[in-house]
């Protein structure tokens, strides 16, 4: 059997997210690795029609607030919803967020600033 603490990014993307009741709330379309740190810096989720009509925006979420399957397929969102319906999106067509804007997201879900772990 493969060492379980590794998976290749691309079994993630695309992976169903679930909160802690199991209610459906998106999918994960990327990781964005941060080349400096040669670590995730964040995980970009789709919510689809789950909160409130905002299906065409994507949204950073710090990787610390995720607890993946085994194949990582599946994972679970440890965020309560009102934190989620807060959150600032961001539009599809960006290709990735300033330090000031990652910054904002850790801050929002509760996590230290990525670049200042």
């Amino acid at each position: 059997m493969a060492d379980s603490t590794y998976l290749p990014a691309h079994t993630m993307r695309g992976a169903k997210v679930v909160n802690s009741s199991g209610e459906h709330l998106g999918k994960i379309e990327d990781l964005m690795i941060d080349m400096e740190s040669t670590r995730v810096a964040y995980v970009v989720l789709s919510f689809g029609g789950y909160l409130m009509g905002i299906g065409d925006k994507l949204f950073a979420i710090p990787m610390e607030a995720f607890k993946f399957s085994q194949d990582g397929h599946d994972c679970t969102l440890n965020v309560d919803k009102t934190v989620l319906e807060k959150a600032e999106g961001f539009d599809k067509d960006k290709s990735s967020l300033t330090h000031e804007e990652l910054d904002r997201v850790y801050t929002h879900y509760g996590y230290k600033p990525h670049l200042k772990r």
